[in-house]
Protein backbone atom coordinates (compact mmCIF):
# COMPACT_ATOMS: atom_id res chain seq x y z
CA UNK A 1 0.00 0.00 0.00
CA UNK A 2 1.41 3.49 -0.91
CA UNK A 3 1.84 5.81 2.12
CA UNK A 4 0.90 9.15 1.90
CA UNK A 5 1.91 12.38 3.82
CA UNK A 6 -0.76 15.20 4.50
CA UNK A 7 -0.66 18.77 4.16
CA UNK A 8 -2.68 21.35 5.26
CA UNK A 9 -2.50 25.18 4.23
CA UNK A 10 -5.29 27.53 4.92
CA UNK A 11 -7.25 25.03 5.96
CA UNK A 12 -7.14 22.85 2.56
CA UNK A 13 -5.71 19.46 2.71
CA UNK A 14 -3.29 17.90 0.25
CA UNK A 15 -2.05 14.67 -0.08
CA UNK A 16 1.87 13.91 -1.15
CA UNK A 17 2.95 10.13 -2.06
CA UNK A 18 5.86 8.77 0.31
CA UNK A 19 8.97 7.21 -2.16
CA UNK A 20 11.06 4.28 -0.08
CA UNK A 21 14.22 3.54 -0.43
CA UNK A 22 15.89 0.25 -0.42
CA UNK A 23 17.09 0.82 2.77
CA UNK A 24 14.09 1.63 4.33
CA UNK A 25 14.47 5.47 4.18
CA UNK A 26 11.53 7.94 3.73
CA UNK A 27 10.76 10.78 1.84
CA UNK A 28 7.90 12.90 0.70
CA UNK A 29 7.43 13.45 -2.82
CA UNK A 30 6.54 16.76 -3.37
CA UNK A 31 7.46 17.57 -7.23
CA UNK A 32 3.70 18.05 -7.76
CA UNK A 33 3.21 20.60 -4.55
CA UNK A 34 3.48 24.16 -6.52
CA UNK A 35 0.84 22.44 -9.18
CA UNK A 36 -1.84 21.63 -6.66
CA UNK A 37 -1.35 24.11 -4.33
CA UNK A 38 -1.32 27.22 -6.43
CA UNK A 39 2.40 28.25 -6.06
CA UNK A 40 3.56 26.94 -2.64
CA UNK A 41 7.06 25.44 -2.38
CA UNK A 42 9.48 24.55 0.37
CA UNK A 43 12.36 26.17 1.77
CA UNK A 44 15.56 24.57 2.88
CA UNK A 45 18.85 26.44 2.71
CA UNK A 46 21.34 23.81 1.63
CA UNK A 47 19.22 20.85 0.84
CA UNK A 48 19.90 19.71 4.30
CA UNK A 49 16.15 17.53 4.32
CA UNK A 50 15.84 18.00 0.49
CA UNK A 51 16.51 14.56 -1.59
CA UNK A 52 17.70 15.88 -5.07
CA UNK A 53 17.55 12.73 -7.18
CA UNK A 54 16.56 8.81 -6.83
CA UNK A 55 20.20 6.92 -6.84
CA UNK A 56 21.31 3.49 -6.98
CA UNK A 57 24.87 4.44 -6.21
CA UNK A 58 26.01 4.99 -2.90
CA UNK A 59 24.24 4.38 0.73
CA UNK A 60 24.97 6.29 3.70
CA UNK A 61 23.59 5.87 7.18
CA UNK A 62 25.55 8.73 9.45
CA UNK A 63 24.05 7.30 12.69
CA UNK A 64 24.87 3.80 12.09
CA UNK A 65 28.39 4.42 10.69
CA UNK A 66 27.30 2.93 7.43
CA UNK A 67 28.93 3.61 3.67
CA UNK A 68 28.19 1.59 1.21
CA UNK A 69 29.15 1.45 -2.81
CA UNK A 70 26.51 -0.55 -4.47
CA UNK A 71 25.66 -2.57 -1.87
CA UNK A 72 29.20 -3.42 -0.58
CA UNK A 73 30.21 -2.27 2.45
CA UNK A 74 33.21 0.15 2.49
CA UNK A 75 34.92 -1.96 5.02
CA UNK A 76 35.07 -5.17 2.92
CA UNK A 77 35.94 -2.91 -0.29
CA UNK A 78 38.93 -1.16 1.40
CA UNK A 79 40.27 -4.27 2.67
CA UNK A 80 39.79 -6.55 -0.45
CA UNK A 81 39.22 -4.80 -3.68
CA UNK A 82 41.75 -1.83 -5.66
CA UNK A 83 40.92 1.16 -6.60
CA UNK A 84 40.00 0.48 -10.27
CA UNK A 85 37.52 -2.32 -9.30
CA UNK A 86 35.90 0.33 -6.86
CA UNK A 87 35.68 2.55 -9.76
CA UNK A 88 34.55 -0.11 -12.10
CA UNK A 89 31.63 -0.96 -9.53
CA UNK A 90 30.54 2.73 -8.95
CA UNK A 91 30.11 3.53 -12.76
CA UNK A 92 29.17 0.10 -14.04
CA UNK A 93 27.13 -1.33 -11.40
CA UNK A 94 29.23 -4.37 -10.50
CA UNK A 95 32.75 -5.46 -9.24
CA UNK A 96 34.16 -6.78 -12.60
CA UNK A 97 35.58 -10.11 -13.42
CA UNK A 98 39.52 -11.04 -15.00
CA UNK A 99 38.45 -9.91 -18.25
CA UNK A 100 36.54 -6.87 -17.69
CA UNK A 101 38.97 -5.84 -15.10
CA UNK A 102 42.11 -6.18 -17.64
CA UNK A 103 39.92 -4.64 -20.60
CA UNK A 104 39.24 -1.79 -18.41
CA UNK A 105 42.46 -1.22 -17.16
CA UNK A 106 44.12 -1.53 -21.00
CA UNK A 107 41.85 0.96 -22.10
CA UNK A 108 42.54 3.18 -19.65
CA UNK A 109 46.20 3.40 -20.18
CA UNK A 110 45.20 3.50 -23.87
CA UNK A 111 43.76 7.14 -23.28
CA UNK A 112 46.51 8.28 -21.17
CA UNK A 113 48.28 10.09 -23.30
CA UNK A 114 47.69 13.94 -22.99
CA UNK A 115 48.01 16.02 -25.95
CA UNK A 116 50.92 18.34 -26.02
CA UNK A 117 49.28 21.39 -26.61
CA UNK A 118 47.94 21.20 -23.01
CA UNK A 119 51.47 21.48 -22.18
CA UNK A 120 51.37 25.04 -23.40
CA UNK A 121 48.04 25.60 -20.94
CA UNK A 122 50.00 24.44 -18.07
CA UNK A 123 53.00 26.44 -19.08
CA UNK A 124 50.76 29.55 -18.56
CA UNK A 125 50.35 29.12 -15.19
CA UNK A 126 52.46 30.51 -12.10
CA UNK A 127 54.50 28.60 -10.47
CA UNK A 128 52.60 30.03 -7.12
CA UNK A 129 48.99 28.62 -8.80
CA UNK A 130 46.75 26.32 -6.47
CA UNK A 131 46.75 23.05 -8.11
CA UNK A 132 43.05 22.78 -7.68
CA UNK A 133 42.55 25.97 -10.05
CA UNK A 134 45.33 24.27 -12.51
CA UNK A 135 43.10 20.91 -12.01
CA UNK A 136 40.17 22.73 -13.00
CA UNK A 137 41.66 24.40 -16.17
CA UNK A 138 43.20 21.61 -17.42
CA UNK A 139 40.16 19.38 -16.92
CA UNK A 140 37.70 21.79 -18.49
CA UNK A 141 40.30 22.45 -21.75
CA UNK A 142 40.42 18.36 -22.07
CA UNK A 143 36.92 19.58 -23.80
CA UNK A 144 38.87 21.81 -26.49
CA UNK A 145 40.79 18.30 -27.74
CA UNK A 146 37.56 16.43 -27.73
CA UNK A 147 35.16 18.65 -28.82
CA UNK A 148 32.18 16.03 -30.23
CA UNK A 149 29.28 15.75 -26.96
CA UNK A 150 28.70 12.49 -26.06
CA UNK A 151 25.64 10.32 -27.18
CA UNK A 152 24.55 9.36 -23.50
CA UNK A 153 22.27 6.45 -25.84
CA UNK A 154 25.42 4.59 -26.81
CA UNK A 155 27.24 2.52 -24.65
CA UNK A 156 30.45 2.73 -26.30
CA UNK A 157 30.54 6.46 -26.66
CA UNK A 158 30.07 6.94 -22.92
CA UNK A 159 32.23 3.93 -22.29
CA UNK A 160 35.20 6.04 -24.44
CA UNK A 161 34.15 9.24 -22.56
CA UNK A 162 34.86 7.30 -18.93
CA UNK A 163 37.99 5.62 -19.61
CA UNK A 164 38.97 8.58 -21.48
CA UNK A 165 38.94 11.34 -18.00
CA UNK A 166 40.06 8.06 -16.10
CA UNK A 167 43.11 7.69 -18.22
CA UNK A 168 44.13 11.61 -18.04
CA UNK A 169 43.13 12.20 -14.62
CA UNK A 170 45.58 11.26 -12.87
CA UNK A 171 48.26 12.75 -15.72
CA UNK A 172 46.72 16.19 -14.81
CA UNK A 173 46.67 15.57 -10.93
CA UNK A 174 50.66 14.60 -10.81
CA UNK A 175 51.40 17.83 -13.73
CA UNK A 176 49.60 20.15 -11.15
CA UNK A 177 51.81 18.71 -8.51
CA UNK A 178 54.94 18.34 -10.79
CA UNK A 179 54.86 22.08 -11.48
CA UNK A 180 54.02 23.88 -8.32
CA UNK A 181 56.74 21.30 -7.69
CA UNK A 182 59.44 22.83 -10.44
CA UNK A 183 59.80 19.17 -11.66
CA UNK A 184 59.68 18.29 -15.41
CA UNK A 185 56.45 16.59 -16.31
CA UNK A 186 56.26 12.65 -16.41
CA UNK A 187 54.59 10.31 -18.20
CA UNK A 188 54.13 7.23 -16.06
CA UNK A 189 54.69 3.75 -17.22
CA UNK A 190 51.93 1.60 -18.81
CA UNK A 191 53.82 -1.38 -16.86
CA UNK A 192 52.37 -0.45 -13.41
CA UNK A 193 48.90 -0.20 -12.15
CA UNK A 194 46.88 2.67 -11.89
CA UNK A 195 47.76 3.90 -8.54
CA UNK A 196 51.71 3.16 -8.14
CA UNK A 197 51.83 4.63 -11.94
CA UNK A 198 49.88 7.87 -10.50
CA UNK A 199 52.85 7.91 -7.62
CA UNK A 200 55.60 7.30 -9.97
CA UNK A 201 54.23 10.22 -12.27
CA UNK A 202 54.30 12.48 -8.99
CA UNK A 203 57.34 11.34 -7.08
CA UNK A 204 59.85 10.20 -10.22
CA UNK A 205 63.52 12.70 -9.86
CA UNK A 206 64.81 13.37 -13.65
CA UNK A 207 68.14 12.26 -12.38
CA UNK A 208 66.26 8.79 -10.20
CA UNK A 209 64.60 6.00 -10.93
CA UNK A 210 61.07 5.03 -9.32
CA UNK A 211 60.81 2.31 -6.57
CA UNK A 212 57.46 1.20 -5.94
CA UNK A 213 56.70 0.44 -2.24
CA UNK A 214 53.70 -1.51 -1.29
CA UNK A 215 52.65 -0.06 1.73
CA UNK A 216 52.56 2.96 0.42
CA UNK A 217 50.56 2.20 -2.74
CA UNK A 218 48.43 -0.21 -0.48
CA UNK A 219 47.52 3.18 1.63
CA UNK A 220 46.76 5.47 -1.19
CA UNK A 221 45.05 2.89 -3.10
CA UNK A 222 42.48 2.48 0.46
CA UNK A 223 42.11 6.09 0.65
CA UNK A 224 41.37 6.82 -3.07
CA UNK A 225 38.42 3.69 -2.51
CA UNK A 226 37.49 5.88 1.19
CA UNK A 227 36.89 9.08 -1.42
CA UNK A 228 35.47 7.34 -4.19
CA UNK A 229 31.72 8.23 -3.80
CA UNK A 230 30.09 9.63 -0.66
CA UNK A 231 26.34 10.56 -2.07
CA UNK A 232 24.98 13.76 -2.51
CA UNK A 233 27.57 16.06 -1.07
CA UNK A 234 28.34 19.77 -2.52
CA UNK A 235 30.71 18.72 -4.99
CA UNK A 236 28.55 15.49 -6.54
CA UNK A 237 25.41 17.62 -6.40
CA UNK A 238 27.56 20.06 -8.61
CA UNK A 239 28.58 17.48 -10.97
CA UNK A 240 24.63 16.52 -11.38
CA UNK A 241 23.15 20.00 -11.60
CA UNK A 242 25.69 21.29 -14.47
CA UNK A 243 25.62 17.60 -16.51
CA UNK A 244 21.60 18.14 -16.05
CA UNK A 245 22.12 20.84 -18.64
CA UNK A 246 23.45 18.23 -20.46
CA UNK A 247 26.89 19.68 -20.28
CA UNK A 248 29.89 17.08 -21.20
CA UNK A 249 31.37 15.07 -18.53
CA UNK A 250 34.72 16.73 -18.45
CA UNK A 251 32.67 20.16 -18.07
CA UNK A 252 30.91 18.85 -15.34
CA UNK A 253 33.92 16.97 -13.21
CA UNK A 254 35.78 20.85 -13.84
CA UNK A 255 32.91 22.04 -12.18
CA UNK A 256 32.79 19.03 -9.31
CA UNK A 257 36.78 20.22 -8.99
CA UNK A 258 35.53 23.71 -7.76
CA UNK A 259 33.53 22.98 -5.53
CA UNK A 260 35.17 20.77 -3.96
CA UNK A 261 37.73 23.18 -3.44
CA UNK A 262 36.00 25.02 -0.90
CA UNK A 263 37.67 25.01 2.80
CA UNK A 264 34.30 23.64 3.96
CA UNK A 265 34.28 20.77 1.62
CA UNK A 266 37.73 19.58 0.03
CA UNK A 267 40.07 21.68 2.13
CA UNK A 268 39.23 19.65 5.44
CA UNK A 269 42.15 17.64 5.89
CA UNK A 270 44.04 20.88 4.56
CA UNK A 271 42.76 22.85 7.33
CA UNK A 272 44.02 19.30 9.44
CA UNK A 273 47.53 20.23 8.91
CA UNK A 274 47.38 23.66 9.31
CA UNK A 275 46.01 23.49 12.08
CA UNK A 276 48.58 20.92 13.90
CA UNK A 277 51.33 23.50 12.99
CA UNK A 278 49.75 26.39 14.36
CA UNK A 279 49.74 24.32 17.81
CA UNK A 280 53.54 23.52 16.82
CA UNK A 281 54.59 26.93 16.61
CA UNK A 282 52.67 27.73 19.71
CA UNK A 283 54.51 25.21 21.80
CA UNK A 284 52.81 21.86 20.73
CA UNK A 285 50.90 21.88 24.25
CA UNK A 286 48.11 19.58 22.99
CA UNK A 287 46.08 19.77 26.14
CA UNK A 288 45.82 23.43 26.08
CA UNK A 289 44.22 22.93 22.51
CA UNK A 290 41.89 20.00 23.76
CA UNK A 291 40.79 22.26 26.31
CA UNK A 292 40.26 25.47 24.23
CA UNK A 293 38.40 23.17 21.92
CA UNK A 294 35.61 22.35 24.61
CA UNK A 295 35.31 26.18 25.67
CA UNK A 296 32.45 27.33 24.01
CA UNK A 297 34.28 31.23 24.29
CA UNK A 298 37.05 30.22 22.55
CA UNK A 299 36.71 30.32 18.72
CA UNK A 300 39.27 28.02 18.22
CA UNK A 301 37.79 24.68 16.71
CA UNK A 302 39.25 21.25 16.53
CA UNK A 303 39.66 20.26 12.75
CA UNK A 304 39.44 16.75 11.68
CA UNK A 305 37.43 15.67 14.70
CA UNK A 306 33.64 14.39 14.38
CA UNK A 307 31.92 15.25 10.77
CA UNK A 308 28.61 16.70 9.63
CA UNK A 309 26.96 13.37 8.66
CA UNK A 310 28.79 10.69 10.61
CA UNK A 311 26.86 10.32 14.55
CA UNK A 312 28.92 7.99 14.87
CA UNK A 313 32.33 6.35 14.64
CA UNK A 314 33.40 7.17 10.57
CA UNK A 315 33.52 3.96 9.03
CA UNK A 316 36.63 5.39 6.93
CA UNK A 317 38.51 6.73 9.87
CA UNK A 318 38.66 3.25 11.18
CA UNK A 319 40.14 2.31 7.90
CA UNK A 320 42.52 4.74 7.00
CA UNK A 321 43.72 4.77 10.65
CA UNK A 322 45.58 1.31 10.10
CA UNK A 323 47.10 2.83 7.20
CA UNK A 324 48.41 5.44 8.25
CA UNK A 325 49.46 3.70 11.24
CA UNK A 326 51.66 1.56 8.46
CA UNK A 327 52.66 4.37 6.44
CA UNK A 328 53.93 5.95 9.73
CA UNK A 329 56.19 2.74 10.50
CA UNK A 330 57.56 2.10 6.80
CA UNK A 331 58.95 5.33 6.26
CA UNK A 332 60.28 6.15 10.14
CA UNK A 333 59.56 9.57 10.07
CA UNK A 334 60.35 12.21 12.85
CA UNK A 335 57.77 14.63 12.58
CA UNK A 336 56.80 16.69 15.44
CA UNK A 337 53.68 17.61 13.80
CA UNK A 338 52.59 13.77 13.42
CA UNK A 339 53.50 13.42 17.08
CA UNK A 340 50.94 16.25 17.67
CA UNK A 341 48.32 14.63 15.78
CA UNK A 342 49.17 11.39 17.29
CA UNK A 343 48.63 12.96 20.98
CA UNK A 344 45.69 14.94 19.96
CA UNK A 345 44.01 11.29 18.40
CA UNK A 346 45.09 9.97 21.62
CA UNK A 347 43.52 12.46 23.83
CA UNK A 348 40.13 12.84 21.86
CA UNK A 349 39.58 8.94 22.64
CA UNK A 350 39.78 8.91 26.05
CA UNK A 351 38.31 11.99 26.89
CA UNK A 352 35.05 11.70 27.98
CA UNK A 353 33.48 15.40 26.66
CA UNK A 354 34.52 14.07 22.71
CA UNK A 355 33.64 10.59 23.78
CA UNK A 356 30.18 11.42 24.31
CA UNK A 357 29.59 13.60 21.89
CA UNK A 358 30.83 10.82 19.07
CA UNK A 359 33.67 13.69 18.47
CA UNK A 360 36.12 10.72 17.07
CA UNK A 361 38.93 11.40 14.37
CA UNK A 362 37.37 11.46 10.68
CA UNK A 363 38.93 10.56 7.67
CA UNK A 364 40.46 14.10 7.04
CA UNK A 365 41.94 13.70 10.34
CA UNK A 366 44.39 10.44 9.10
CA UNK A 367 44.21 11.24 5.34
CA UNK A 368 45.74 14.65 5.96
CA UNK A 369 48.43 12.45 8.14
CA UNK A 370 49.33 10.25 5.16
CA UNK A 371 50.04 13.02 2.86
CA UNK A 372 52.17 14.57 4.62
CA UNK A 373 54.10 11.65 5.44
CA UNK A 374 54.36 11.14 1.72
CA UNK A 375 55.92 14.33 1.27
CA UNK A 376 53.10 16.00 -0.43
CA UNK A 377 52.39 19.65 0.20
CA UNK A 378 48.91 20.74 2.08
CA UNK A 379 47.99 22.81 -1.06
CA UNK A 380 48.14 19.66 -3.06
CA UNK A 381 45.49 17.71 -0.83
CA UNK A 382 41.80 18.05 -1.89
CA UNK A 383 43.72 17.67 -5.56
CA UNK A 384 44.58 14.17 -4.61
CA UNK A 385 40.60 14.00 -2.71
CA UNK A 386 39.46 14.98 -6.48
CA UNK A 387 41.49 11.84 -7.87
CA UNK A 388 39.56 9.32 -5.65
CA UNK A 389 35.94 11.46 -6.29
CA UNK A 390 36.07 10.95 -10.17
CA UNK A 391 34.78 7.56 -10.32
CA UNK A 392 32.38 8.96 -8.02
CA UNK A 393 31.87 11.96 -10.21
CA UNK A 394 31.94 9.72 -12.92
CA UNK A 395 28.76 7.34 -12.10
CA UNK A 396 26.24 10.14 -10.81
CA UNK A 397 27.00 11.96 -13.84
CA UNK A 398 25.92 8.66 -16.10
CA UNK A 399 22.85 7.97 -13.93
CA UNK A 400 21.79 11.23 -14.13
CA UNK A 401 21.65 11.21 -17.74
CA UNK A 402 20.57 8.15 -17.98
CA UNK A 403 17.45 8.32 -16.09
CA UNK A 404 16.74 11.56 -18.55
CA UNK A 405 16.31 13.63 -14.98
CA UNK A 406 15.31 17.27 -15.93
CA UNK A 407 17.74 20.12 -15.58
CA UNK A 408 18.12 21.37 -11.88
CA UNK A 409 16.19 24.38 -10.67
CA UNK A 410 15.71 25.40 -7.55
CA UNK A 411 12.77 27.65 -6.66
CA UNK A 412 13.31 30.66 -4.39
CA UNK A 413 11.21 32.70 -1.66
CA UNK A 414 11.93 35.92 -2.70
CA UNK A 415 12.50 38.54 0.18
CA UNK A 416 13.39 41.94 -2.09
CA UNK A 417 11.71 45.07 -2.42
CA UNK A 418 8.05 45.20 -4.09
CA UNK A 419 7.01 46.92 -6.93
CA UNK A 420 8.42 50.39 -7.33
CA UNK A 421 8.24 53.16 -9.68
CA UNK A 422 11.49 54.00 -11.76
CA UNK A 423 12.77 57.58 -11.14
CA UNK A 424 14.84 59.59 -13.80
CA UNK A 425 18.52 59.66 -12.42
CA UNK A 426 17.92 63.69 -11.46
CA UNK A 427 15.19 63.14 -9.45
CA UNK A 428 16.87 60.31 -7.59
Amino acid sequence: MTKIASLEIDGKKYELPIVEGTEGELAIDIKSLRATTGGVTTIDPGYKNTGSCLSAITFLDGEKGILRYRGYSIEELAQKADFLEVAYLLIFGELPDNTQMAKFHDDIKAQSHVDEDIKKILDGFPKSAHPMGVLSSLTNALIAFNPSSVNVDSEEEMYQAIVRILGKFPVLTAWAYRKRSGLALDYGDDNLGYVDNFLKMMFKKPSGEYVSNPIIVDALDKLLILHGDHEQNCSTSTVRIVGSSHAGLFASVSAGINALWGPLHGGANQAVIEMLEAIKEDGGDTKKYMAKAKDKNDPFRLMGFGHRVYKNFDPRAKIIKVAANEVLNELGIDDPILEIARDLEKEALEDPYFVDRKLYPNVDFYSGIIYRALGIPTEMFTAMFALGRLPGWIAQWKEMRLRKEPIGRPRQIYIGENYRDFKEINDR
